[in-house]
């Protein structure tokens, strides 16, 4: 029975963390779809969400390569790869950010985040600098990514 309230319980931190994002639902599906969701408290949430980020920035790398394979203007192309490089950067700086989660140093934690973060800020930015419409899936993909990154970052402030 008291495993039950727990479990209630974590639905609804994970609910409350996530409420304030565009897209909640895909964020909150995310993070439960990870098992030990129902049994972490914030720290726990913030980890799993981390692994999400990584998995979006890995998936935005795929991306990214496909598109650049597939233009032909060289500006463009240019634009394409660096995004790839960069979101590849990325998932270093999340691994990373992971480490110094476990460790408890949340400050690094969240430089790291939002080091990840503006990696894909600037790719989204470059791309639209070149007047380019990335295709519905990648931006709700970078949507969710950054969203993400928000509610995690925001969960460790809390810890500071």
């Amino acid at each position: 029975m008291g495993h039950r309230n727990l479990v209630s319980a974590d639905n609804t931190l994970i609910k409350t963390q996530y409420h304030n994002a565009e897209v909640p639902e895909a964020c909150i599906q995310c993070v439960k779809s990870n098992p030990r969701s129902q049994s972490v408290d914030k720290i726990g949430i913030a980890t799993i969400a981390i692994t999400c980020i990584s998995n979006k920035a890995m998936t935005l790398e795929s991306n990214m390569t496909v598109l650049a394979l597939s233009v032909h203007d060289k500006d463009l192309k240019l634009v394409l790869q660096d995004c790839q490089k960069e979101l590849f950067n990325a998932k270093t700086n999340l691994t990373t950010a992971m480490d110094r989660l476990k460790s408890k140093d949340y400050d690094q934690t969240n430089y790291l985040l939002n080091h990840a973060l503006q990696k894909e800020f600037d790719c989204k930015k470059n791309v639209g600098d070149l007047q380019y419409t990335l295709p519905t899936t990648v931006l709700n993909d970078m949507t969710i990514y950054e969203e993400l990154s928000e509610v995690a970052m925001r969960i460790i402030d809390r810890f500071l």
